[in-house]
């Protein structure tokens, strides 16, 4: 197996305005997901999350300790939680064993022990979207199904954005110390996300988009209100969302993405709200 990872530094709002179209995708786009037998994991200082994935084929991965924790393992002073976007897959953390399909998430609390994904079919392989955020206090381990889920049906098909949020690793489900994790699924001929467009000041996000057919993409915007700005995604990959940027995105087809975010408020509803036609 092989672990890769890299540093995302934080940006100004008054200098990602004079960004490239490739300097955004350098500091806010992670292309690379998944590959075979690798872990591959983006260590971020929006509120220290860390963006990953896992793709176990013909070997069992280990989830390591990269350099920046500073640790001899990787949930010492961490939590995590994992979505399984593959075929059958199997976590083991300690002496546990979680069976996971697809679409269904594990969270992971802090602790000394070690975390190995494996797949239970080398030609249907899981493949393990992770993210992980600092934790000062140890909750239980708990997988998590869209059976457990708070569901929210939201939109309309008029306003090409009638879609379902899942909310399974919330405080509502089971407690987290900052970290937040759900899933939205557009209904066909739907292609909107999170629109009206929101801020939230006190906690940072990540968007990773995947049933994106091969042949569609989606335009994911970040930046101020006032100062908007888009990276064209493809499926499987993920965004960063700095806690002064919008989160939102049209697709070319309906798709489903995964939220994760971090930051000192577990309350969904604290969010900052602008109007459509104000977006610039």
């Amino acid at each position: 197996m092989r672990t890769n990872y890299e540093l995302r530094y934080a940006a100004h709002p008054e200098d990602a305005k004079h960004y490239t179209t490739e300097r955004l995708r350098k500091d806010f786009l992670i292309e690379k997901i998944f590959s075979a037998d690798e872990v591959n994991m983006v260590y971020s200082m929006y509120d220290r999350m860390i963006v990953g994935g896992a793709m176990p084929v013909n070997e069992t991965l280990h989830l390591e300790a990269i350099d920046p924790l500073k640790q001899p393992v990787f949930l010492i002073s961490r939590e995590f939680g994992t979505y399984n976007v593959g075929g059958p897959g199997i976590v083991k953390v300690g002496d546990e064993t979680y069976e996971l399909d697809y679409k269904e998430a594990l969270y992971l609390g802090s602790g000394n022990r070690e975390v190995y994904f494996e797949s239970k079919d080398k030609d249907n392989p899981a493949k393990f979207y992770f993210n992980s955020a600092t934790a000062h206090k140890n909750y239980p381990d708990k997988k998590v199904t869209k059976a457990n889920a708070q569901v929210m049906e939201l939109g309309s098909l008029e306003t090409s954005n009638h879609r379902n949020i899942n909310k399974m690793i919330v405080n509502q489900v089971l407690p987290t110390c900052q970290l937040q994790m759900g899933m939205t699924e557009l209904a066909p001929g739907s292609v909107w996300n999170t629109m009206p467009p929101h801020v939230h000041l006190r906690r940072m996000e990540a968007y990773f988009y995947f049933e994106v057919p091969e042949d569609q993409s989606i335009c994911h915007f970040m930046g101020e209100i006032k100062e908007t700005r888009h990276i064209w995604m493809q499926n499987n990959q993920a965004v960063l969302s700095p806690e002064w940027s919008i989160h939102s995105a049209a697709g070319t087809s309906n798709y489903t993405f995964i939220w994760g975010m971090a930051g000192e408020n577990l309350d969904y509803g604290d969010q900052d709200f602008s109007k459509i036609p104000d977006i610039r």
